[in-house]
């Protein structure tokens, strides 16, 4: 950790606060404005303090690590698309044919050697101080949201094995703090920890876990990373870093961790036991909602004896996931390839909130591939969690050149090319009305099959004063893409009836309009389409949400509720503190950029 706060030192990439800065909410208001910026840096405050728990912490705290392209590259030592390229080759790896391919084999299997995990023996780094007097509230954790249920443990690596010992685990998962020795494990349905804790609740055994803070950030990356189900995460580590991480066995379990980490959170699950989880902002933009999930009792946390504690905020986009997520999608193509052949390359918007949109250009090979592709990716590990999907053949721009690939797409959005299916969502989705499990859409956009006449376009205001009287529930408007052959008109909405009813009554205006997207007026700007995005793909199922009509489509993206015969409970956006903002204007903290706050809905 301190090698690579020098190294982001030395290249521009950190910015040292050295005032108090309160854990309660402050520091993540702080972390969240600065990865918002263009030139965002890495936060190392010095002196964090709870006035809270009227606390000084002698632990430094570091976030935002992962806070640019620059600084993730640094992390990673190297260019994703290389680390992409070693994988491709080995899962292409041919049998030699001469001495000379014989010997460069030798080479490939010899690096393969650093991929596996080192277990030692004796002490480590990790273990200079041990403390089984413990007091969780003796770490600088963080409260990132005003409505946050508590303090959250948010860049935890934590490690599980399997019953038999024969798998490991790292994955990313956050962690409540009840109290002084207790944390809440939301481990989702879905994740490889769930597992394995099922597996020892069948057992009626008491599950082992330990928990690692900071050491080389990679490891943080690993635990998030789409890996083949039973594969451990360090292998990535191994084969990325080119060297073996090392590990040493817990004091007080049978887990190993890394021997460079920081702060080491110990101890036992008991699968009889549950509380209250939540609520918790989270990457989504909104709160996750109260539920219960296992209890970790801690037998033990061990530290360097000058340990740094890591943390992250998420919430609205751009955030550190953003530079995160980047480095996987580039990872994890070539695997990917391997389900889809025909794929080129895939994008996964930082605003569509990564598992809620996907843009995936291919070559297409006969009629109806794009849908094979469609139910390929939603079959696939952590794809099957993609709600929105649009592919594109080979002849598309660049897949990063958003106004170009979206030009692109509209000239070739029609009925008759939307797939609308259903499947497993991920756990933290809150548009569909069972959790876990909702709509799912598609659109095939390799043929520029749409034959229909354009419309006739009217401006913004003149459209407005035509609709507006006809349904008085409308308050705003802006009109996209209007050159092409979908053009997309936002509508801002004070809801008072079901919008497929004022859909309906809209559709005098069929000559004009083309795709109609519904949001409410008082929680969106209909002229920021970056927020926009990331309001639709969240808040919409596409089973209940699309109305399909021959060149009329409409999209319902309010907060659903009773009158929408939602009967799930809508969670809240997470908003900052604006007491708490305008604090740390006055102490320049945080950057006084009206236009920025507003832009990213802060």
């Amino acid at each position: 950790m301190k090698r690579v706060i020098e190294l982001l030192k030395s290249n521009n990439l950190l910015k040292v606060i050295d005032e108090e800065v309160d854990i309660d909410l402050e520091m993540a208001h702080i972390a969240y404005i600065e990865v918002k910026q263009s030139d965002s840096k890495a936060l190392l405050f010095t002196h964090p303090i709870s006035k809270k728990l009227d606390k000084k912490f002698d632990i430094p705290v570091l976030m935002n690590v992962f806070g640019s392209y620059e600084a993730t590259k640094l992390i990673f030592e190297k260019e994703p698309d290389e680390i992409a390229q070693k994988i491709e080759n080995l899962l292409h790896m041919k049998p030699p044919s001469n001495f000379w391919d014989k010997l460069g084999m030798l080479k490939e299997l010899f690096d393969l050697k650093s991929v596996f995990p080192k277990r030692i023996k004796g002490t480590a780094p990790c273990q200079e101080i041990i403390k089984k007097e413990i007091n969780l509230l003796d770490l600088p954790i963080l409260k990132t949201w005003s409505d946050d249920g508590g303090a959250f443990v948010t860049m935890g690596q934590v490690y599980t094995q399997s019953i038999d010992g024969e798998k490991q685990n790292l994955g990313m998962y956050r962690l409540q703090v009840y109290d002084k020795n207790r944390l809440g494990m939301h481990w989702q349905i879905h994740k490889d920890g769930a597992h394995f804790y099922n597996e020892y609740k069948k057992a009626g055994k008491k599950m082992p876990v330990s928990v690692a803070i900071g050491g080389d950030p990679l490891y943080i990356w690993c635990g998030q990373a789409p890996m083949p189900n039973g594969m451990f995460e360090l292998l990535l580590y191994g084969l990325i870093k080119e060297k073996n991480a090392v590990l040493i066995k817990s004091k007080t379990n049978p887990i190993y961790i890394p021997t460079d980490s920081d702060i080491v959170i110990e101890g036992w699950v008991d699968p009889t036991q549950e509380e209250i989880e939540g609520p918790f902002g989270d990457h989504t933009g909104y709160y996750t909602l109260k539920e219960p999930y296992p209890v970790m009792d801690v037998s033990c946390v061990t530290t360097k004896k000058k340990p740094v504690y890591q943390a992250t905020v998420v919430g609205k986009p751009p955030l550190e996931d953003k530079y995160m997520g980047w480095a996987t999608e580039r990872i994890f193509l070539p695997l990917l390839k391997t389900t889809a052949p025909d794929l080129i390359d895939y994008r996964m918007p930082e605003n569509g909130v990564f598992h809620n949109l996907i843009l995936a250009k291919m070559k297409t090979c006969y009629p109806g591939h794009a849908k094979q592709f469609m139910h390929a990716f939603w079959g696939v590990g952590q794809m099957s969690f993609v709600k929105h999907a649009f592919f594109v053949n080979e002849d598309a721009p660049k897949l990063e050149n958003y106004e170009d690939i979206s030009d692109y797409i509209c000239d070739r959005v029609s009925v008759e090319n939307i797939l609308i299916s259903e499947g497993i969502c991920d756990a933290l989705d809150h548009a569909s009305p069972n959790a876990c499990y909702g709509g799912k859409l598609g659109i095939d956009c390799t043929q520029d099959n749409v034959r229909y006449p354009k419309k006739k376009i009217l401006n913004d205001k003149e459209l407005f004063d035509k609709i507006s009287p006809i349904v008085s529930d409308v308050k705003s408007l802006c009109q996209y893409k209007t050159h092409t052959k979908t053009p997309i008109c936002v509508i801002g909405v004070l809801k008072k009836t079901k919008i497929k009813e004022i859909y309906e009554k809209l559709k005098v205006f069929q000559e004009n309009l083309k795709l109609l997207v519904f949001v409410d007026a008082d929680k969106n700007d209909v002229t920021n389409p970056y927020m926009l995005i990331w309001r639709v793909v969240n808040n919409i199922d596409a089973k209940r949400d699309i109305f399909l009509q021959t060149e009329y489509i409409g999209i319902d993206a309010t907060n659903k509720g009773k009158k929408d015969d939602y009967d799930r409970q809508w969670p809240d956006d997470t908003d900052c503190n604006p007491v708490i903002l305008e604090d740390l204007m006055k102490r320049n903290l945080i950057s006084n950029n009206k236009e920025l706050l507003k832009h990213y809905y802060v």
